[in-house]
């Protein structure tokens, strides 16, 4: 099995380097990034599964960032950490198509289940998508065999 890839987005290099070591202890690929503008370029050059960002940055904050990823149809789980955590950005984030919120100081394993269930959704959504295929090819393709039987039908008689 690929071990899942994250990006981990903060202008703190502490955090940045706490997320990155702790995620590639239990197996994960960490790429990280000073800041927004850093993560876009990334997110071109790098495959990505999950992003965890700082919400207050320089230059560009985490919810710019989402934005921004979200209107070029980048639509991995996004997890938003910071630490002042309010109602109004939680809220904010979550519009914005976050998929979870994370008051700082960071819990490690509270971080982890975020991102294991984010992933985990994600690969459920997928799921669906192609199930969601195969059911509409089966229901497009009935007509088309029915025809076949009877053209075979009327070949055979």
């Amino acid at each position: 099995m690929v071990a899942a890839s994250l990006l981990v987005v903060d202008d703190d290099e502490e955090i940045r380097g706490l997320l990155k070591d702790y995620f590639q202890g239990i197996g994960y690929v960490v790429a990280t990034a000073e800041g927004g503008h850093e993560a876009l370029q990334k997110l071109n050059s790098v495959k990505v599964d999950c992003i965890i960002s700082d919400f207050v940055m320089p230059e560009m904050d985490g919810l710019e960032l989402l934005r921004r990823m979200r209107a070029e149809n980048m639509n991995m789980p996004f997890l938003m950490n910071t630490g002042h955590p309010s109602v109004d950005s939680a809220v904010e984030a979550m519009k914005a198509g976050a998929y979870d919120y994370i008051s700082k100081p960071l819990e490690l394993e509270d971080v982890r289940i975020k991102v294991e269930r984010a992933l985990y959704t994600k690969k459920l959504e997928r799921s669906v998508k192609t199930v969601n295929g195969i059911i509409w090819a089966v229901l497009i393709s009935i007509p088309l065999w029915l025809i076949l039987g009877i053209v075979m039908g009327k070949v055979w008689k």
